[in-house]
């Protein structure tokens, strides 16, 4: 395991607040040189602690006004092989995560969908239609906030 300090958890931080900040913009932050903070974030990199970065899109910007998570209950076990009902997931575009989870559901869901009635159409004709799906639960968002992880 690659050690971090606290000059590399601030990095990490600058770098959780705006993934696009230069190297140079990140040294500045945290009083480094560029070549420095370049090398530290490569190495973060080569580590797997900096995993990648993301592009958050404004999903209401783009005509997705609903996420709904979704619990969902396979049917009967052992009679659907996981992975291709994970991968019949992956061919649906509005869900965006798939979570195999321990507890009550079996997987869990984030599903985005233009409205309530767009949802309601893809939860039954794409959704309730995979094999093995047995009882789905849905909770649809309010409101999110997101938060930082810990370093």
């Amino acid at each position: 395991m690659t050690e971090i300090d606290d000059t590399d958890r601030a990095l990490l931080r600058a770098m959780q607040e705006d993934a696009t900040r230069s190297s140079a913009a990140l040294a500045a932050l945290v009083g480094l040189s560029q070549p420095v903070a370049w090398r530290r974030i490569r190495r973060l990199e080569d580590a797997g602690i900096i995993a990648g970065r993301r592009l958050d899109l404004d999903l209401d910007a783009l005509g997705f006004g609903v996420t709904v998570f979704l619990g969902v209950k396979l049917a009967t076990k052992g009679r659907v092989a996981l992975p291709d009902f994970e991968r019949a997931l992956g061919a649906i575009p509005e869900i965006q995560t798939v979570e195999h989870v321990l507890g009550l559901y079996d997987y869990r869901l984030r599903v985005v969908a233009r409205d309530l009635a767009d949802f309601e159409r893809l939860l039954r004709r794409r959704i309730m239609t995979l094999p093995g799906v047995g009882e789905v639960e849905a909770n649809v968002l309010l409101s999110e906030e997101r938060r930082p992880g810990p370093l």
